[in-house]
């Protein structure tokens, strides 16, 4: 059963912005690792930014750089994507890590906690 809960997702022109969240149940997403991934069809699940234990923001997919960011409180995080490129199209995943100590990663492995997925497509 997932324990996250994203939402925010949908069909935008390119240019366009959203504003992703995931809310969980149960624990918080401010004392720990917790990052978004995403997955376009036919593709591998990647990373796309994380954010650590002492709020440092870590980038994984350089594309994304100056225009998606990632932000939390208590048991909520956003993922805000800015001008949107056909390409960001993809089933996006929130997740967390269960060890509040340990550090981001763009592994699909190391985080416990997930989400099932918000879609959103980039299309004119």
């Amino acid at each position: 059963q997932s324990r996250l809960v994203e939402s925010g997702g949908g069909l935008v022109q390119p240019g366009g912005s959203l504003r992703l969240s995931c809310v969980t149940s149960g624990f918080r997403l401010d004392d720990r690792p917790v990052g978004w991934f995403r997955q376009a069809p036919g593709k591998e699940r990647e990373g796309v930014l994380c954010i650590n234990y002492s709020d440092e923001t870590i980038i994984y997919t350089d594309s994304v750089k100056d225009r998606f960011t990632i932000s939390r409180v208590k048991n909520t995080m956003y993922l805000n994507v800015n001008s949107l490129k056909p390409e960001d199209t993809a089933l996006y995943y929130c997740a967390a890590r269960e060890n509040y100590y340990s550090s981001c990663s763009d592994s699909v492995a190391a985080y416990q906690y997930w989400g099932r997925g918000t879609q959103v497509t980039v299309s004119s």
